[in-house]
């Protein structure tokens, strides 16, 4: 696969380990601006008791926020799902495992004292051992990916339609136990699958959404439309139509990342995606902090215009931290140390989800 996409998909596994695609950055760009969206406006509205203008924005994107984003994840597991089980594990559970670990210590150091005044500090010690079975706040992603993959490579020799109509199935069901493991490995694992399993197609689709621009913006105002009233009327949760909004909002995504790389537009899109995973590691901080600084202190009255700025500073300041991190050699922080990989290291990029 050449930098811009546009090669035969039987080229893509020589090349795709080593080289970024244009369009998947600008895909998950999307995404992770979309992800600290939702958290960002749901917070402020939780806080402020009362919605804004961004509301309607996050409710569009949820039928497809989250699945576009595993189905990206999966797409390359073509190049590295037959390697040994031991540098399969370094690269896709140990890698994942630190951060989670990392990052989960980080985030409960900030609301310990919350949680302390509320219930006890007994009640914290507990609470932290809980959330290595039960993941803690926005870190879900990352602690279900490993999942993911170790699923993926122990079930590659079986049928894919079996184990791909198992997952749709499971989605259709919406299983609520209330454990999120459970519940959302039944809701996304088939979106996963889906970008492991038609990979070829994906990447037929952007080269179709790359040569006919006009016809992709016509499919993706049709798109826009059927997806905004479908999340209207209530219908969107729906069994059968939640996986096709998801799988038609993945699509979308992707067309939509495709054109934008092919005009070479909103580039910060793209520096985004390609450190996607820098942003969602960090900015619960950021977020967290100009939301109680801009409400409390009452200086901008209109919730949405709240929501806007704290989304934007939660992107910026995540990467602002990772910045900072790297200039006073506070590289672990998103880099794994030498010393936490169990097979021999690779060139490269080390901060990918998806290889």
């Amino acid at each position: 696969m050449t930098l811009n996409g546009t090669s035969a998909i039987a080229e893509r596994p020589a090349t795709a380990a080593g080289a970024r695609i244009d369009w998947v950055d600008y895909a998950k760009g999307i995404c992770i601006v979309m992800v600290v969206m939702m958290h960002s406006v749901l917070g402020v509205e939780a806080a402020a008791g009362q919605t804004g203008f961004m509301h309607a924005l996050v409710a569009f994107a949820k039928p497809f926020r989250m699945p576009d984003f595993f189905l990206i994840s999966g797409l390359f597991l073509s190049v590295v799902i037959d390697r040994d089980w031991r540098t399969y594990l370094d690269r896709k559970v140990v890698h994942f495992a630190y951060f989670y670990v990392l990052w989960v210590t980080i985030q409960f150091g900030f609301k310990a004292p919350s949680f302390a005044a509320a219930t006890g500090w007994g009640h914290v010690g507990f609470l932290f051992l809980e959330s290595f079975i039960e993941p803690f706040g926005t870190l879900w992603f990352i602690y279900l990916l490993p999942v993911f993959f170790v699923v993926t490579k122990l079930t590659r020799n079986m049928p894919p339609l079996a184990i791909w109509a198992a997952a749709a199935a499971l989605e259709m069901m919406h299983v609520a136990t209330g454990w999120t493991v459970i519940d959302e490995f039944c809701a996304r694992f088939v979106y996963f699958y889906s970008g492991y399993w038609f990979a070829a197609s994906v990447f037929a689709l952007s080269d179709r959404a790359r040569a006919r621009p006009a016809l992709s913006i016509a499919g993706l105002l049709l798109w826009a439309f059927i997806n905004g009233a479908l999340v209207e009327f209530g219908y969107s949760e729906w069994p059968l139509l939640s996986l096709a909004l998801g799988l038609a909002g993945a699509s979308a995504i992707i067309v939509t990342g495709t054109l934008l790389a092919r005009a070479h537009w909103l580039n910060f899109l793209r520096y985004c995606g390609k450190h996607s995973i820098v942003i969602y590691l960090a900015f619960f901080l950021p977020m967290a902090a100009t939301r109680t600084l801009l409400l409390r202190s009452g200086l901008i009255p209109d919730v949405g215009t709240v929501s806007l700025i704290v989304t934007i500073v939660g992107v910026a300041g995540a990467l602002a931290i990772w910045r900072v991190a790297l200039a006073v050699h506070a590289n672990f922080l998103f880099e794994r140390p030498d010393s936490f990989w169990i097979a021999p290291k690779k060139a490269g990029p080390v901060l990918q989800a998806a290889e």
